[in-house]
């Protein structure tokens, strides 16, 4: 019988957490969840006071997890987790109530400067198209650059650098097992598509969703960066807010459409990075105009100068154009940013990562 993912989510749902209120996955106490040729495997994260309280939990997670189809062996683990030890040369943080959960020993992220988010709470705005070039055009200034792609349901990073089928393998790094990010046009890259087989979609519940954004910020070996781009998953919800409380990064760019649908929600973009005190760099506009591939004239589809007003009246930077041009969407297909040639639209991405260099380090 073949193995689900989502009936092994429900069998662990059904199991109850130590105090008895909610069940294991909705207390945000599962970790890591890896199933390969019938041996299934699964994390979950304790305070280290509970190991022995929660013994009983864990023979529950077990048990449910024996009777799932397509499931020969069963591994359930308990980890414990503390806040990360100071780095040295990671920015200064504002004081938080949230205390992130890192695990023990070395972080993968130990050498990143600045952490950079580049999210919309709209989808099918071109985010991650922007994200991807933007990291290329960053890298080809002559700045280390990373890439990761935390659109859990629907990760597109790998295709748009080349590295479609890619499956990542771990290294050890001061005694901690971390995943090796695979390179690309200059660019270190971590995807949840690296560590997923197949095309089929990842159904997985808010915490889980959020623990992995962090684990492949924290658990990837980075090394030394001057900027990590994160390419958000659309919305306002969890993955955002649990990034920006456990993460802090040091800033933020919004990506919206001319149109008044999708500069609504850019507004709440805005303003939920205000509430948690990251500062929004700036708006990028996207599909800004239509050029037509045979006469070369341009068409305003979506509308003309919305963005540019928005980011006023928000009083924020407009970082930037992109048209929808066809070779934007062929280059795309390719996995060979555009950003990485000579062509007039990869200078606009030149020209945006300049000015984003230039607020990152002021």
């Amino acid at each position: 019988m073949s193995y689900s993912e989502n009936a092994a989510l429900t069998a662990l749902a059904a199991v109850k957490d130590s105090d008895g209120k909610r069940d294991i996955v909705a207390a945000g106490r599962l970790g890591d969840l890896s199933y390969q040729d019938g041996y299934l495997r699964a994390v979950l994260q304790i305070d280290p006071k509970e190991a022995d309280a929660f013994e009983p939990v864990r023979l529950a997670a077990e048990a449910a997890l024996k009777a799932v189809k397509g499931v020969d062996r069963v591994s359930v683990m308990m980890t414990a987790h503390k806040a990360a030890p100071d780095v040295s040369r990671r920015p200064k943080k504002s004081s938080n109530p949230h205390q992130a959960r890192r695990p023990e020993g070395y972080q993968g992220d130990a050498f990143v400067d600045h952490v950079i988010a580049v999210s919309s709470a709209k989808g099918g705005v071109g985010k991650s198209t922007i994200a991807a070039n933007l990291a290329v055009a960053l890298a080809k200034s002559g700045k280390k650059i990373g890439l990761l792609d935390a659109d859990i349901h629907g990760p597109s990073v790998p295709m748009l650098m080349g590295l479609t089928g890619s499956r990542a393998v771990t290294t050890e790094k001061q005694g901690r097992r971390l995943i090796v990010p695979f390179e690309a046009h200059g660019v270190k890259v971590m995807s949840i598509g690296f560590l997923t087989d197949g095309d089929g979609p990842i159904v997985w519940r808010g915490p889980m969703v959020q623990g992995a954004i962090s684990r492949m910020l924290w658990d990837v070996d980075w090394g030394e960066l001057d900027m990590l781009i994160i390419d958000m998953p659309p919305g306002t919800g969890d993955p955002q807010l649990g990034l920006a409380q456990d993460i802090k990064p040091r800033g933020a760019i919004i990506v919206s459409t001319p149109q008044d649908l999708a500069l609504l929600d850019a507004r709440k973009g805005v303003a939920m990075f205000g509430k948690v005190n990251i500062p929004v760099f700036g708006l990028i506009e996207n599909m800004s105009l239509f050029v037509c591939p045979d006469c070369g004239s341009s068409h305003e589809i979506f509308g003309t100068g919305g963005v540019a007003e928005e980011a006023k009246k928000l009083d924020v930077p407009l970082l930037g154009h992109a048209p929808l041009h066809i070779s934007i969407r062929e280059s795309s297909d390719k996995g060979e940013p555009i950003a990485a040639g000579d062509s007039a639209e990869s200078q606009m991405f030149a020209d945006m990562a300049r000015t984003l260099t230039d607020l990152v380090t002021t």
